[in-house]
């Protein structure tokens, strides 16, 4: 028993050790992603621009006022995204979980198109909270269908469900889009995921929605090992299983939200880097939730340097690589779990 417990703290600090890597490449991918674009900036002004700014320098405004917004939007929506999809991971036990394949990436969207383009609301201070309030619509409503579904809960049934609702939302999105296209131009772009043109603004507002969201997350990441174990295991171990999973959906819809109000739907994001934290943690979500949110951001970095980079001078919706690189990782994870 000792030697167990021996081996485990010393695995768990070889572990840890990962995350200094994971935090240097994060430090290169931003430096890496305010250099490169349209026009490349050397590394060295790129820092100059950081620490001396000169408005005058038509290089430092590049780097400031429109890469840098865009390297902090990637890091924050691909910690927040991949974290959401560790939790939703832990707390159904579902390989599959993540918020774009259970439709509530969707469902944050629809509500915003809706709010903005026939009511006009566009104070970004209501956006995080009309995604929220479509994410958890969105939940509920496929949660109930998976679970009226014969066999109830399951794995598949989730994921169907998720795929009807997304599908059905989606065609009341292009229908909107149709009755009123002047309304619906401004959004067009942002309904494939990207990061470029945000307003500062809708970040500030967003912000903390992420950092509570974060917060509670490490927080309850003790209960989600437990909860990942099974219902009965978790209740053996003293936790309040229906407590956990609520607050754990609260964290999930609040990353979300704030990631939608930031880049819109950004699918897959959260399926991925889950797994990928895995392979190198293990099971712990004491160790997956961290590991998820700096693995995420350096996942969003690079995918929206590919973005920019592939086709230039022509810039792809970082949204719709995430889409190409996530959906192959679905299809293998699918014929491999189910």
């Amino acid at each position: 028993m000792l030697a167990g417990y021996v081996w485990l703290i010393f695995m768990t600090r070889i572990t840890w050790l990962g995350m200094p890597v994971i935090l240097t490449m994060m430090v290169f991918a931003f430096g890496w992603h305010i250099a490169v674009g349209a026009k490349t900036v050397p590394l060295a002004d790129v820092f100059t621009a950081l620490t001396s700014y000169d408005r005058t320098n038509f290089d430092h405004v590049v780097v400031v006022d429109l890469r840098l917004p865009r390297a902090v939007y990637a890091v924050l929506v691909g910690a927040s995204l991949s974290v959401a999809g560790a939790l939703m991971q832990g707390i159904t036990r579902n390989p599959l979980a993540e918020p774009g394949i259970l439709g509530l990436l969707t469902g944050a969207s629809f509500v915003v198109v809706l709010a903005v383009g026939f009511f006009r609301v566009v104070d970004p201070v209501w956006i995080p909270l009309l995604a929220a309030i479509g994410a958890t619509a969105t939940a509920a409503l496929v949660w109930g269908i998976a679970a009226a579904a014969p066999g109830g809960s399951t794995p598949l049934t989730l994921v169907l469900a998720g795929a009807a609702i997304t599908a059905f939302l989606g065609a009341f999105i292009a229908l909107a889009n149709l009755l009123d296209q002047e309304s619906f131009e401004a959004m067009r772009v942002w309904l494939t995921g990207t990061l470029a043109g945000r307003s500062t603004d809708v970040l500030l507002w967003s912000l903390p929605w992420m950092i509570g969201g974060l917060a509670l997350a490490f927080g309850l990441a003790r209960q989600v090992t437990a909860l990942a174990m099974g219902d009965d295991t978790a209740v053996g171990l003293g936790v309040n299983v229906a407590k956990i999973k609520a607050l754990a959906m609260l964290a999930v819809i609040a990353l979300t939200a704030a990631s939608v109000a930031i880049a819109g739907p950004m699918g897959f994001v959260g399926l991925v880097i889950p797994h990928v934290a895995r392979l190198i943690v293990g099971a712990d979500y004491r160790l997956i939730v961290p590991f998820s949110a700096a693995l995420g951001a350096v996942y969003l970095l690079l995918v929206d340097i590919a973005a920019r980079m592939v086709l230039a001078p022509v810039e792809i919706s970082t949204g719709l690589v995430t889409a190409l690189l996530g959906a192959p990782f679905f299809v293998w994870l699918v014929r491999a779990r189910l």
